[in-house]
């Protein structure tokens, strides 16, 4: 049998875990759909910037969120989403079963960009990792390189750096640009790392894992692990196939968090807010639960006259 809800909430990031917890205060009949408990925030080293939490690491700011949620009643599935038809009734389809709803809201975040070269899928997993926070520590005593130059690359060298013999940060510009001043800080009083401006990598080779790294300039650089921190994209494939207006593959919604189709929300990462970050994830979270709220109320009300 098919089980039907008020609402889904594909996505169990802070935008989703957030919108969960308003929809349970809401009394909604509503289910979260998501692959990563906690989505990408719980591969976060540390999150110095959520108001009451200077200094948390992501996996345990997902926790709260998720033990809050489920303190409230809330309901996680840990599935992937393969197909949305929108219909009479919206039908989620996943990897495991098929969901019946009136509502839904999209958290469904971004993914990882790839370097695209040589190596780096042949090595995955034996030497190439996109996720600091959860294999660091097989690299005690190594020589690793992070591949980037935002927050996410410094804060990867930083906790590295705490378990590494050596920690190079190549970024193809000639200085780091995006990342936070105190980020910045803490990475100049760092010694074990050591940053390679004007480079990209051409080339991860070895023989069963990696054992070192060909840059554009020539150089060769022997080392046992690689961390690509080199931004993001949308994850596009719902957006598309249910014909969601976006821009450069981000969901566009308006200030209620409503798409271009009906019944459908977006919040978190996965809009075209510019600025992404936790704390604007929840907010478009609780925004994206309330108006579902108000008009499944107001479609309640109609049927009864």
């Amino acid at each position: 049998m098919v089980k039907e809800y008020d609402l889904i909430i594909i996505g169990s990031g802070p935008a989703g875990l957030t919108a969960g917890i308003y929809a349970a205060r809401y009394n909604i009949n509503f289910l979260i759909i998501g692959k990563l408990s906690g989505g990408a925030i719980s591969e976060a080293y540390k999150v110095c910037n959520y108001p009451s939490q200077n200094n948390i690491s992501g996996i345990e700011l997902a926790q709260n969120m998720i033990n809050h949620l489920k303190e409230l009643g809330g309901e996680i599935k840990q599935e992937e989403v393969i197909k949305i038809i929108n219909k009479d009734k919206l039908i989620v389809k996943t990897n495991k079963s098929e969901y019946r709803t009136k509502k839904i809201i999209l958290a469904i975040g971004r993914e990882k960009q790839k370097l695209n070269v040589k190596g780096e899928e042949k090595f995955l997993g034996k030497g190439v990792s996109y996720c600091a926070t959860c294999d660091a520590a097989f690299y005690k005593d190594k020589v690793v390189a992070v591949v980037g130059g935002g927050n996410a690359a410094i804060t990867s060298a930083l906790l590295l750096a705490e378990y590494a013999e050596k920690v190079y940060i190549i970024y193809r510009k000639e200085k780091f640009f995006r990342a936070e001043p105190a980020w910045l800080k803490q990475l100049e009083n760092e010694k074990k790392i050591e940053p390679i401006f004007n480079s990209r990598i051409k080339e991860i080779y070895g023989k069963d894992f990696v054992e070192g790294v060909k840059l554009d300039n020539g150089k060769k650089i022997n080392l046992q692990g690689i961390f690509v921190e080199i931004g993001f994209k949308p994850n596009e494939k719902l957006s598309r196939d249910l014909n969601l207006k976006t821009e450069n593959g981000y969901i566009v919604t308006d200030e209620k968090q409503k798409t271009s189709q009906k019944n459908i929300f977006a919040a978190g990462d996965i809009t075209n807010n510019k600025l992404k970050q936790v704390i604007t994830a929840c907010a478009e979270g609780a925004i994206a639960a309330t108006t579902a709220y108000e008009e499944l109320k107001l479609e309640k009300s109609k049927d009864k006259f």
